[in-house]
């Protein structure tokens, strides 16, 4: 074993406690405010400069050593999600209808055992910006900071994070160079005819008729429209019009996830979903408003930043628990708005497969945005041994 991975072991009781309590007490986006006075009081303790509110509840604590110009971001998101949580654990969430159901608050507590490390052992030269991220769950987070001036006020020449991923062996790290996540819109279709009575379909125009035709037809992009190699996903997740099965409808609405691997993709979906949605509302006299919400963008890990971590992670947890190319998830992450301004790479730390592990096995393998999902402490030292060991080889003297 590593001797920093030791260390981390044999440090870590402490840091999951602090996990734990985080689980207890999880805060939707921009609504972090325990989780980060939690944060900030840990920094300012162990010698960090902090500053606090930089997208709302965001934390950035600074260390500098030495007299190095390298500057290192490493990142942690601090939000949990709205699922009421049923894991039946003693540190499960006593807020009604808030659970840690992604794993945030064991990247939280892995980036704060990174931190209390490097401030009391760490050997570096240069500067380390900790970032702690609020309202990554759909809300952009990322961006709100960046707009605060996240990258103006805390220069990096590299930036990295982690994620725990369920179903795969407790432990191992996954890394990716390229396309990692995809891109996600979110899609609000209109669709305005003429209501009437069902009896009389002949004085109506039937906007659910034409949704159905939408819902069909927008299908046909990805087969026929998107390069076979190339992934692309279109999901109806809502369709809703009409209460009464004599009544047409004067409108109907239908919601949609787009997803891609490729900015081409992207902008090719948009464009055909847009074209097809007005084609086809035309064709049944009815009129279509589209609201096209761009999300997260597509998260691409630079090739050079990538290698490096690929290389403490060998170093670290030896090869035979590192994946060097994982396939990239359809799954987004608004670190791709920081990977879009600053280079850098994301990774995966396993969860758990399912197997025994004498502790968290019932969860590690459970996939996140589930109400029996928990982080596995089991990682928390593997983690927080990567971003100290990461540091130290990125920031060497």
């Amino acid at each position: 074993m590593h001797p920093i991975l030791q260390t981390m072991t044999a440090q870590a009781d402490e840091f999951v406690s602090i996990r734990r309590d985080i689980h207890r007490h999880p805060e939707l986006g921009f609504q972090e405010f325990r989780t980060s006075d939690l944060v900030a009081q840990c920094l300012t303790q162990w010698g960090y400069a902090v500053e606090r509110g930089l997208g709302g509840t965001g934390v950035v604590g600074q260390l500098r050593r030495g007299s190095g110009a390298r500057r290192l971001g490493l990142r942690a998101d601090m939000d949990a999600l709205p699922i009421q949580e049923a894991t039946g654990l003693e540190h499960a969430s006593c807020n009604e209808g808030v659970m840690h159901a992604c794993g945030h608050d064991g990247h939280t507590a892995m980036l704060l055992a990174a931190a209390h490390h490097l401030a009391k052992h760490g050997d570096f030269d240069g500067t380390l910006n900790l970032i702690f991220q609020p309202a990554e769950e759909g809300l952009g987070g990322a961006k709100r900071m960046m707009e605060d001036g996240l990258f103006r006020k805390y220069p990096c020449d590299a930036i990295f994070a982690m994620h725990n991923m369920p179903g795969h062996p407790q432990g191992r790290l996954l890394l990716r160079d390229g396309a990692a996540m995809a891109s996600s819109d979110n899609v609000t279709i209109v669709l305005e005819g003429v209501g009437g009575h069902g009896a009389m379909p002949h004085c109506a125009a039937d906007p659910v008729v034409a949704g159905s035709a939408i819902v069909l037809g927008l299908q046909s992009i990805v087969a026929r429209n998107i390069d076979p190699l190339h992934m692309a996903v279109i999901t109806v997740g809502a369709f809703n019009a009409g209460r009464a099965n004599n009544v047409i409808p004067q409108t109907a609405t239908l919601k949609l996830s787009v997803r891609a691997l490729d900015r081409g993709v992207r902008d090719t979906l948009q464009a055909r979903i847009t074209e097809l949605v007005h084609s086809q509302a035309a064709s049944y006299q009815v009129r279509a408003t589209i609201d096209y919400g761009r999300g997260y963008p597509v998260l691409v890990n630079t090739q050079e930043e990538t290698d490096f971590a690929r290389r403490v992670a060998v170093e670290l947890v030896g090869a035979d628990n590192v994946e060097l190319q994982t396939r990239a998830l359809t799954g987004s992450e608004d670190f791709a708005f920081m990977l879009e301004e600053v280079p850098g790479s994301y990774l995966l730390v396993g969860n758990g497969d399912g197997s025994a592990d004498g502790f968290n096995s019932g969860h590690g393998a459970c996939m996140v945005h589930n109400p029996g999902y928990d982080f596995n402490d089991h990682s928390l030292p593997v983690g927080a041994a990567y971003w100290v060991l990461l540091t130290q080889r990125f920031l060497a003297g």
